[in-house]
């Protein structure tokens, strides 16, 4: 990006001779060029920020063995839950000591500003952490598949549910790294109706489901759902003011993502699981391979279900 330095005029005085008298000329301007350097913002985390990293890691640690203690006191027949929840908050774990540690933090350069000519005049260098978007690609399908399994959702629902997930975790990585506010925007734009199909799938398919079930069953469904979605509808919300707009530092954003990364894993595994062993005898059980491995005959058998004595 150049721009031409102000223009100049030299004087030419031609040698003198017995003919010649002195004038004045013109030269044609000589242009020169200086780089354009554009005004670039810094916004990176203070030990606010590192701190509350941390603190969450910690949180998830310990309720990850808190779960995988749960997960061995119960009949492995009712053990699902429990290891796919515990799955969650270890994930979990690996993100924020990844984050807390420096390995999962990397800078973007945003334009935010630039001439007709495409000449950028100003950029943004925000910290993004892209560990937490590994972390939500693998836990939020796993805790879609709590919900789907109380619910008794059927497998092509639990598909569609799965992949609208995903592709909502991904384009809003893409959205934290792409080159420009309008480009950012449209991947949010894209996240945000994956996230209506999950509402869909979960909040209408996964109650229809449900409604065959008993009282207590539909009553704990239709609240953590109800909480799992509030909560989800959160994060596109502190995505845009954070990654997107830009209104709240990055301090802000970890904290942010902290309390909501508490309340939908550890809050809402020890809420599904302790609720799950108190419905023992209405609670999802899986027997088949799950509980007993392959039979003598050597053949897999999937689907059985074994109720409790």
């Amino acid at each position: 990006m150049m721009i031409p330095e102000n223009m100049f005029d030299q004087a030419v005085v031609p040698a003198a001779g017995p003919h010649r008298t002195a004038t004045h000329t013109s030269q044609l301007p000589f242009p020169t060029v200086t780089p354009d350097i554009p005004k670039v913002y810094h916004q990176y985390s203070t030990e606010v920020g590192h701190k509350t990293l941390w603190v969450v890691c910690v949180v998830m640690g310990v309720s990850s063995l808190a779960f995988y203690i749960m997960a061995m006191r119960v009949p492995v027949q009712k053990r699902l839950l429990h290891i796919l929840t515990a799955f969650i908050t270890t994930t979990a774990f690996l993100s924020y000591y990844a984050m807390a540690t420096g390995a999962g933090v990397d800078y973007h350069t945003t334009i935010i500003k630039e001439t007709k000519l495409h000449v950028v005049t100003e950029l943004v260098r925000r910290q993004v952490f892209w560990a937490r978007y590994i972390d939500w690609t693998l836990t939020t399908p796993l805790l879609l598949v709590d919900l789907s399994l109380l619910a008794g959702l059927n497998g092509a629902s639990i598909l569609v549910l799965m992949f609208s997930d995903v592709v909502m975790i991904l384009t809003g990585l893409f959205a934290a790294f792409s080159h420009n506010e309008a480009q950012g925007w449209g991947w949010y734009a894209f996240a945000c109706l994956a996230y209506l199909n999950i509402v869909y799938q979960l909040g209408y398919k996964g109650r229809y489901a449900v409604s065959t079930k008993d009282t207590k069953t539909k009553a704990f469904f239709g609240a953590i759902s109800l909480f799992t979605l509030a909560l989800w509808t959160l994060y596109p919300i502190v995505w845009g003011v954070a990654d997107g707009a830009r209104i709240i530092n990055v301090d802000g954003e970890i904290i942010a993502y902290a309390v909501l990364d508490i309340l939908a894993k550890p809050v809402f595994g020890f809420w599904l699981l302790l609720t799950h062993d108190s419905m023992a005898r209405t609670s999802p059980s899986i027997g088949g391979f799950w509980a007993d491995g392959l039979s003598s005959e050597g053949t897999l058998r999937v689907g059985d279900v074994h109720g409790d004595d």
